[in-house]
């Protein structure tokens, strides 16, 4: 989301940005890169030593993080933007509403409450701002987006499902997720609703989630994966279907499955609408369509788990290469898993 909203908002050569990052980025026009880590709180504190009309953070801290920053963030802006999370939601029978319950005002598990997990901890945060005196503050929830490099299948990263997939070896996913409705929104249409928001004083002290309307199962979402790499590689990944979550939830994070995925996710966008005006989404299948097809023109994928790796391959009777695998703990890993499960 960052690098398009980076993109709208300088087109406007009025403006002038400031941009956060840990790789050294050559500076241009009206855009300014700033070197450095925005979580270290020396370095954060020393960017915001003047003021500026907006700061738009896209970073992600824990409660306690965010408690000791709250106020310096709030003082040197007249508009600061909170990128919370709709994982933040609870579940719903009907389409989820700005005012629908969170995970932190309904549940009642205490192993996960005692827990500063994602869905629980943007809650958490984002009560620090309704809080807080002051309303130089939009929260926003943006819930699945996508682009050509972040491509995601039930709680999977492309480097756990695409993988396997342009690799020949099957993807691995369980049936009670690929049942669940859910809606993947184009990143770049995720920054462009922003930017509606900027200066708007309707957002002033309001939470938005962005999304698209279109709703589909992940069952329907892998389909369409399926369909569009077999177009591509020539051949059509194949498909291993697990009766349940059960055993994913074991190597994987339990609470993002159990309170987000195996939930329905559809959303009511009336709220957006009312304050920033009318505003067309990509469609969905045409959006993933694109991405796909740009990242497998050129694929570049991150890291390889060789646990989760290991864990699919002892389930499908395949074999990945240990060259695959960066690191003696990750290829022992794959091992352990591969025998073992």
């Amino acid at each position: 989301m960052g690098v398009p909203l980076v993109e709208l908002l300088s087109c406007n050569k009025e403006n002038h940005l400031y941009v956060t990052s840990r790789n050294k980025i050559q500076s241009y026009n009206n855009v300014t890169y700033l070197l450095g880590n925005a979580k270290s709180l020396s370095f954060i504190t020393d960017v915001l030593s003047r003021s500026y009309d907006v700061i738009i953070d896209f970073m992600i801290y824990n409660t306690e993080e965010l408690k000791s920053r709250i106020d310096m963030f709030l003082n040197c802006t007249s508009q600061y933007f909170f990128f919370s999370s709709s994982r933040c939601y609870a579940d719903s029978p009907v389409p989820l509403k700005e005012n629908s319950s969170r995970l932190v005002d309904c549940c009642r598990d205490e192993e996960y409450l005692k827990t500063d997990e994602y869905g629980l901890s943007k809650g958490r945060e984002e009560d620090l701002f309704f809080r807080d005196k002051r309303n130089n503050w939009t929260i926003i929830r943006p819930y699945i987006t996508y682009n050509s490099f972040r491509l995601q299948l039930g709680v999977f990263e492309k480097e756990n499902w695409l993988w396997r997939a342009i690799n020949g070896r099957s993807i691995v996913f369980p049936k009670d997720i690929a049942s669940k409705t859910t809606c993947l929104t184009y990143a770049p249409d995720v920054a462009g609703a922003i930017q509606k928001l900027i200066g708007n004083e309707q957002a002033y002290g309001e939470a938005f989630h962005i999304t698209t309307d279109e709703s589909y199962t992940w069952g329907q979402i892998l389909d369409y994966y399926c369909i569009i790499l077999e177009e591509l590689l020539g051949f059509k990944p194949n498909v291993m279907y697990l009766e349940d979550s059960v055993g994913l939830q074991k190597i994987w994070n339990p609470w993002q499955i159990k309170y987000d995925r195996l939930y329905n996710r559809t959303f009511d966008n009336s709220k957006i609408e009312s304050v920033r005006g009318e505003f067309h989404y990509t469609k969905t299948f045409d959006g993933l369509r694109k991405c796909l097809t740009s990242f497998v023109n050129k694929p570049q994928f991150g890291y390889v788990d060789g646990k989760f790796e290991g864990w699919c391959d002892h389930i499908t009777k395949e074999s990945t290469s240990l060259k695959c695998f960066q690191g003696k703990k990750n290829k022992i890993n794959y091992i352990r898993y591969k025998i073992f499960g």
